[in-house]
Formats: structure tokens, sequence, C-alpha cells
């Protein structure tokens, strides 16, 4: 029940609904009891037979002790039934009748309003556990994504919190209707024949103790089933990023075979998990009917032998015994339920409650403006046991541009990682103007910087929805203006459509160039005081290369940029180029006066130009 009260407090925002259903449910629970006490004078009528009732003068019933309570109520039926039947048999029964159709139309009324207001509740909760879901997934910093799985992220949004609903919310019916039915059903019973009644419930605990025997190991292997339906969830994921290469190096068997046998893991954990699942039905039934059998015997005793119950009053109270199996194959089936919901509820949950570690202090400040300089201070930093980047300093005045150039694994792109607090640094300070980046919120610290990363990261909408990402209220002739500035203005003037062309799925409808200068745009947009440049042309061609970096030239006139290189004839003009190597500094200056000096920059331009 952990996972449960967790998962219910999505529902208070939903509460009026709740106290809606509970007060239908307890009318439907009312008439459910009465409609079967209704059927003891309609077997009245029908067992007297026509010379019974001819014979009989049934008079107002008087009875002073409580212990005779039910046949007064009884009596009271037939005298009230009579008094309006004026001895004809067929309006009798006409009478009880329509009082056993009105009773049975009042129960599925009240139980078809329970159920209209439970939807309200179990929609808005299945809705608003998504949203948390999404709101936390896109909260979470990076690292946490560096070891998980995107489709068991997909998984858990998407069919473990359908299982939710189905589990958990189903019993958010059950737990005020079948209780209740249960309840009010016991209690006619009790009121009919008390000695009946606890001679059944000795049974009732013992076919329970047998149910609960079924369901022990269900959430063990419902979380097996989920755990796999990620599993192959992330590779189709994969599959479908990486088409190109699996179909370039015919590689389509290999990935077959690894969903195919995901895919039989899910088929033989559904299986077990599904016949142990139906056996909860079945076995309950049989358990009931078995304690119906039991009933039967006793209660004809009474009625045959010792003649302390007459057969309509006893008709009926198995009609209510019946009814008491339904809601207690609810009841159990929900038990099962709430066993297989555990499973989903403990995933989703794991993503609610991961710890940010990469959040705003209380004391955060809200920066909006950038006047002297971007420093790092004795940075260091890990991922994980290994450090990629020890004791790094550098200075970024206003309005220069410091260019990162270095082998691959360095630590050029972790820098644009830190400065942008994708990630903490271990050891050491980042700041913006003499304030630590820790102290700046973070949405108005990634406010003053624009990003164009060596992947053109866009999304499937049109070029115009692509841009205004980095400025949502920008008019159309900003936007122009922006994709001039970067370049792209001419290809996509050349569009039927303009800037409301769709660009297709991660804008594979554009070449590595244009997707690169439609990215650039955006910044531009931005129009950010800081610029972060990671690799931005490294996976161009030449002819591209130019007109992207023409664009990168444009875009950061009069703005401070941090560029990190790969191709190094992108950053000769840079005020500063800092050379690195195995996560340290190892040469520091212009692109002149490190040519001269016949180091590591010599040595990386030179393997360039050879290239």
């Amino acid at each position: 029940m952990t996972y449960f009260k967790k998962i219910i407090r999505f529902a208070k925002p939903y509460k009026r609904f709740a106290i809606l259903n509970i007060i239908a449910n307890i009318f439907y629970a009312l008439f459910s009891a009465l409609s079967f006490i209704a059927l003891i004078p309609m077997l009245d009528v029908l067992f007297e037979g026509k010379e019974g009732r001819e014979n009989k003068v049934i008079e107002k019933p008087v009875y002073t002790e409580v212990s005779n309570a039910k046949d007064y109520f009884k009596d009271y039926l037939s005298y009230q039934v009579n008094e309006y039947a004026q001895d004809d048999a067929s309006m009798a029964l006409i009478l009880v009748i329509s009082l056993v159709i009105i009773l049975f139309f009042l129960k599925n009324i009240s139980n078809y309003i329970a159920m209209y207001f439970i939807t309200f509740l179990r929609n808005g909760v299945l809705k608003d556990l998504r949203n948390a879901l999404y709101k936390k997934t896109i909260e979470l910093p990076l690292s946490y994504y560096s070891e998980k799985r995107k489709g068991d992220t997909i998984a858990r949004i998407t069919s473990d919190v359908l299982e939710i609903q189905h589990s958990f919310l189903s019993i958010l019916e059950l737990i005020v209707r079948e209780p209740l039915t249960i309840l009010f059903t016991i209690g006619a019973m009790l009121f009919i024949s008390w000695e009946l009644t606890i001679f059944v419930f000795i049974f009732i605990p013992i076919s329970g103790f047998i149910i609960s025997l079924i369901g022990k190991s269900l959430k063990k292997k419902s979380d097996r089933v989920q755990q796999e339906q990620g599993h192959f969830l992330s590779i189709l994921e994969e599959t479908l990023g990486g088409l190109k290469i699996i179909k370039g190096f015919n590689a389509e068997s290999i990935f077959y075979s690894k969903f195919k046998a995901s895919t039989l893991n899910f088929y033989n954990f559904s299986n077990k998990l599904l016949n142990r699942q139906n056996l909860a039905s079945p076995a309950s039934e049989f358990l009931g009917i078995s304690v119906i059998a039991v009933l039967l015997w006793y209660g004809g005793r009474l009625v045959l032998i010792d003649g302390t119950l007459d057969g309509s009053t006893f008709i009926a109270y198995m009609g209510l015994a019946y009814n008491i199996l339904t809601p207690a194959k609810g009841i159990s089936k929900a038990s099962y339920s709430l066993k297989k919901g555990n499973a989903a509820a403990e995933r989703v949950l794991e993503i609610l409650e991961t710890e940010n570690n990469i959040k705003d202090q209380d004391d955060a400040v809200a920066k909006t403006d950038f006047t002297s300089e971007l420093t790092l201070e004795n940075i260091s930093f890990k991922y994980e046991k290994e450090y990629v980047l020890r004791n790094f300093n550098v200075t970024v005045k206003k309005g220069t541009t410091v260019a990162l150039v270095g082998q691959s694994g360095s630590g050029k792109s972790t820098i644009a990682n830190l400065v942008t607090r994708f990630y903490d640094t271990n050891e050491g300070e980042i700041k913006i103007d003499g304030v630590n980046i820790k102290q700046i919120q973070q949405k108005s610290l990634r406010n003053l910087m624009g990003l164009v990363t060596q992947d053109s990261i866009l999304f499937n909408a049109s070029i115009k929805e692509n841009l205004k990402i980095g400025q949502p209220n920008a008019t159309d002739e900003e936007l122009i203006e922006a994709l001039k500035i970067a370049n792209a203005f001419d290809f996509v003037n050349s569009f039927p459509n303009g800037i409301d062309t769709n660009i297709g799925d991660g804008g594979g409808k554009l070449s590595g160039g244009q997707k690169q200068r439609i990215s650039i745009a955006r910044a531009v947009l931005k129009n950010p005081p800081i610029m972060i440049l990671d690799e931005a042309t490294s996976a161009l061609d030449t002819e591209s290369e130019q007109l992207v970096q023409k664009a990168l030239e444009n875009m950061m006139q009069n703005r401070t940029s941090l560029v990190i290189a790969h191709r190094l004839s992108t950053i000769k003009n840079a005020d500063t180029i800092v050379v690195m190597h195995q996560g340290e500094i190892v040469e520091q200056g212009k692109h002149d006066e490190l040519i001269t000096s016949d180091g590591i920059y010599r040595k990386l331009v030179e393997m360039q130009s050879f290239e």
C-alpha cells in the first residue's frame, strides 16, 4: 500500500468527484440489498397460490419486541401489498414485481452516476501523473540520462502509467462500492437470519486465505514484464534513430534478433503473469459457490426440518448471499491488480522521486545582464571516477572570443556542459560578473547564453516553430533577419512554404549545412550576450563549412563567445586560443603566437593542413 498512498495524492484536486462517487455508491449498495429483500413478498404471492390468498386474512401486524423486527417487516410488506391489491392475486404480483424493478433501476442508475464521477477522477489523475512525469523528465540533469535507456523512460510514461490507471485507480471504484455492498448485504442477511449468517462467515476466511496465496508472486512477475517492455521500446527507439547505419551495414538481422529475443521474453513473462492473474476469478468464484453449497445444506435444514425459516425468505437470503460473490470477486481481483500496479508505480515513482542534484539555491538571483567577464577558476570535474578536467582556469572578457582546442577527449565539450550548468563542477567556481553560477537561477543563467552544438537538434515542426524556441514572441520580420545573419534565408525562401515549411523528424528534410544554419539562426534570434559554440562546423563538408563559418562570424559580432573547435581554420581570429590536453591547459595565446611557439597547437594545425 506504500506506493498506492504516494500515487493517491494525485487524486486530491479531484476529491469532489470522489465524494460524489462515494454518495452514489452508498445508494448503489443500499438499493442492491433492498432489491433482494423485495423478492420476499413477491415469492410469498407466488408460493401462496390462488387458494392460499383467497383463504388468508392479512391484518396489520403489531409487534412489541425487537427480536420480532424481521417478522414485522415481512408481514408489514404483505399487509401493504394486500391493501393495494384488494385480494387480487394478479394485482399483488404486479405490485411486488414493480417494486423489484424500481429498486433494481435505482441500483443501476446509482451505479452509472458513481461511474460517471469516477471517470473524471481516473482520467484527471492519469493526466496529472503524465504531466508530472514529463515535467520531471525535462527537469532532471543530463547526467541522469547518460545511464538510462530512452525507451525505458518512454515505457514508464506510457504503459506504466496506464497500468496504474487499470490497477490503482480501479481500486478507487471498488474501495467504497464493493465493501459497502457487502456490508449492506450482510446487514440484510443478519436481519433475516443471524444463525445462518454466522454459519456462512465461518467459511469465508478460509476461502479468503486460499485466494490470497494465488497473488503473492504477481508483483515480481509484473515487474519483469514492465522491465522487458522498456527494453524492447529502447531497441525500437535506437533502431529508428540509427536506421541509416543499420541499413548501411546490413545489420537488420542483428537488430531484428535482439528485438525478437526481447519480445520472446516479454511473451513468456506475460503468459506467466496473466495465467496467474486469470486464476483469480475462477478460484474465487468456485470457493464462493462452495460456500453457497454449504449454505444450501444448512439453510435447507432450517426450512425443511427445524421450520424456523420459511421458503420465500430463504430464497431471498440465498440471493443476498450470492450478491456478496460479485463484490468479493471484485475485491479479490483488485488485490491482484494492486500487486501488479505496485511494480508499475515503483518504476514511475523512481523518476518522480529522483533527486535533482542540479537545482536553484533558495537565495538564487535572477541575472538579466552580462557586463564584464565569464571566469572559470580552478575547475576540476569527473563524470564517474576519472577526472576529465583538472585545475582549469580561463577568463572570457565581454566582447571577446575564446576558443578551446585539443584532441578528442581533452575535455573541451565538458567546459560547455559546465558553463551552461548541465553538470556541476566537483571543484572550483564558474562566475559571471563575479557571481557564482550556482547562485544564479538556472533559467536566467541560460537566458544569457546561446548554444549551437555539433549535432543540429531540430524538431519535427516548421522552420518558424523551430526558430521560435529561441524567442517565442518573435515576429516574422525578426525571424527573417535571424535567417539572413545565419546565411540561411536564401534556401529557406526557396521552399514553397518558406518559414512555414515542415522539416521532418530531426530536420531530416534538410542537409547537414542547412540544419546547422537553422540552429545558428535560432541562437541569433535569442540574441544572448554570451554565445557557446560546441564544434559547430566539425560535421560539415567544406562548402557547407564556409557558409556556416560566415554565419558564425556574423553571429559573433559584438558578442562574447566561447568556441569549442575541432577544425582549427574556424578559430584563427579568436582573441585567445586555449589548447587542452587530457583535461589541462598546455598552451594559451593568439593564433600567430601559438604557431611560432612550435608546440601542440602548431602540430594540430600541421596535421589538419596535411589532411
